[in-house]
């Protein structure tokens, strides 16, 4: 039986001039200078990131059960394995480095993966021949794997520009681990069609890894639905019995492409169920669901504060993805709209629902990526063009902003912005680093080169609309983390208030925390360097560090006649988030130094 998508008009009119490729070493220097600022040089952010940190540090220190990962010994509740697995096992192979720094040395790795996901993704949608362009009559059109390497240089570059990338994608959390195997499994489901089940590598593998991945990091929901909706896809494209480019010369199949196609799909149950038992046997299902309206806010509140989230954190990629429905909506039964657009929805729909909306989110960016780019093809010169210019505005004026608070904050002029800095950021002594200006300067000039570049006579190319677009997002995430990375690690790290306590108390004794959240103990325990305790009946260290809402709401939880009021510390961009450090006075054991 055919496709009956074979017989539907192609929305793509492509010649093979616009498909001419992306230099790879320009689209490796592109990937590099997106992935790797912010994870040099910087502290641990609150909350999620030095809350993950911690339970590593805790892990490799041999506190806990690999198990049952906990942070001092307190049960978390943590509902993912692998994410501190990772972390605690770099910690310990890599003890000459900072343990902040080796624990982020994985989650390189895995954003990479999620990158080269999403391109060879991307890459084997568009050579299904529901993708191909409309054939010429007198020839010119794009060749199949011409026309799919760019396409998923498109990809790629729809990826990195989502704006909502940029800050969850470098820091260790479960989040990163969820979306490399998330772009793992996708991959895998995108190439099934050219690649045998039974291969010892490749997708097959990719695919048990990627859903087994997803179970221990925490989303065996999200797995569950994303290996149903790989095997719907399979079993619909059986029935057509159509393999891309089946029975064609140098076709990369041979034999049936209905047995194919049935390999996958045990292959793909397979998967499902390993990703179950795993889940089940080590006690990771969570069922998190939260309804818009279900918490202290309004219904309607929730619905628009997770409308502006879609908005900003996919954009451009979300407009683009509507495009691509719309101007292929012949072909929604096709694997290359099909397949992304259930494994976005799967993950949007977690996001409505999951009380974390951006990290659910987060894993929506690559399949919301491909789709993008298969709108390039439709796009109408206008059109790209308008991208062009919103972008150009858009990144120029956000690089132009953060150069000149950086000018303010080390001259004073112009005053404004240097007079906001100091009402936002008390206390915050700008520093001035030669090779983090020398970086900076160095990608404002490239970005000035690519507008160059885009704005030039040059040949069409598909991805040409979303080189800004990528280019801006990369430009102001080196700009953040190079000239505003003092101001924000001041500003969102617990390392200024760790100190503070830290230069208060006795470092040789125990320090007792009661009502402390799990990163502000994780960030005392690194910062600090403190020896932390869980407060109790049977604790005598000196020396005790307090919540102040949890010494408002309970009236006795610190007996005061044992307990001598130190200081009050805030964190200094937030005087909302405070704590009390209390010294032992009364009923105190003789020696309280540890051994």
């Amino acid at each position: 039986m055919q496709n009956p998508e074979l017989n539907k008009p192609s929305p793509a009119i492509i010649a093979q001039s616009a498909v001419r490729r992306l230099p790879r070493l320009a689209l490796l220097l592109f990937c590099a200078a997106y992935v790797l600022p912010g994870f040099f040089g910087r502290e641990p952010w609150k909350n999620e990131d030095i809350t993950s940190f911690g339970v590593m540090r805790d892990l490799a220190s041999g506190l806990g059960s690999w198990l049952s990962p906990q942070l001092m010994g307190k049960d978390s509740s943590l509902d993912s394995l692998l994410p501190y697995w990772i972390g605690a096992l770099s910690i310990k192979a890599l003890p000459f480095l900072d343990s902040a720094f080796a624990a982020r040395i994985p989650f390189i790795s895995l954003v990479c993966l999620a990158l080269m996901g999403t391109w060879y993704a991307t890459y084997y949608l568009a050579r299904s021949p529901e993708a191909q362009p409309v054939a010429f009559a007198f020839g010119g059109e794009a060749e199949p794997v011409d026309y799919a390497r760019a396409i998923a240089d498109a990809g790629l570059l729809a990826l990195i520009a989502c704006l909502g990338l940029a800050q969850l994608t470098h820091e260790t959390t479960p989040a990163v681990v969820q979306l490399g195997f998330a772009a793992l499994t996708f991959y895998a489901l995108s190439a099934s069609p050219y690649k045998s089940a039974t291969a010892a590598l490749g997708p097959a593998f990719g695919l048990v890894a990627g859903l087994a991945g997803l179970a221990l990091s925490g989303a065996p929901s999200i797995a569950v639905l994303l290996g149903l909706g790989g095997l719907v896809v399979e079993w619909t494209h059986r029935q057509w019995g159509n393999t891309p480019d089946q029975g064609k010369a140098g076709s990369p199949l041979d034999g049936d492409g209905k047995k194919h196609t049935l390999q996958w799909m045990l292959l793909i149950v397979a998967a499902t169920a390993v990703a179950c038992v795993l889940a089940t046997l080590l006690d990771l299902w969570r069922w998190k669901i939260q309804l818009p309206g279900s918490g202290s806010q309004s219904a309607w509140t929730d619905w628009r504060r997770l409308g502006r989230l879609l908005l900003w954190f996919t954009w451009p990629a979300w407009p683009l993805a509507l495009w691509t429905v719309w101007r292929w909506r012949r072909q929604l039964a096709s694997r290359h709209v099909a397949l992304p657009l259930w494994c976005s929805g799967v993950c949007v729909l977690a996001a409505l629902v999951a009380p974390s909306a951006d990290r659910s989110l987060l894993l929506a960016l690559p399949p919301l990526a491909a789709l993008a780019a298969f709108a390039l093809p439709t796009l109408k010169r206008s059109v790209a063009s308008l991208i062009d210019w919103f972008t150009l505005i858009f990144f120029t004026s956000c690089g132009v902003i953060v150069w000149v608070v950086w000018i303010a904050m080390q001259t004073g002029t112009p005053r404004q912005p240097a007079a906001n800095v100091a009402k936002l950021a008390p206390g915050f002594e700008p520093t001035f680093s030669f090779f983090a200006f020398l970086v900076a300067l160095a990608a404002t000039l490239a970005w000035a080169w690519l507008v160059r570049w885009r704005v030039g006579a040059n040949r069409a190319a598909i991805w040409k609309s979303l080189v800004l677009p990528a280019g801006g997002a990369t430009l102001c995430w080196i700009l953040l983390m190079t000239l505003w990375l003092p101001l924000l690690d001041f500003a969102r790290s617990y390392a200024a208030i760790s100190r503070q306590v830290a230069t208060l108390v006795d470092r040789s004794s125990c320090v007792e925390i009661l009502g402390i959240s799990n990163g502000q103990a994780a960030a005392f325990k690194y910062h600090g360097e403190l020896d932390l305790r869980q407060s109790s009946r049977t604790s005598a260290c000196p020396f005790l560090i307090v919540d102040a809402d949890v010494q408002k709401s309970m009236s006795q939880a610190v007996n005061l006649p044992d307990w001598a009021f130190m200081a009050m510390l805030s964190r200094p961009t937030d005087k909302t988030e405070n704590i009390l450090l209390f010294r032992r006075v009364g009923n105190s054991p003789p020696d309280n130094r540890l051994p």
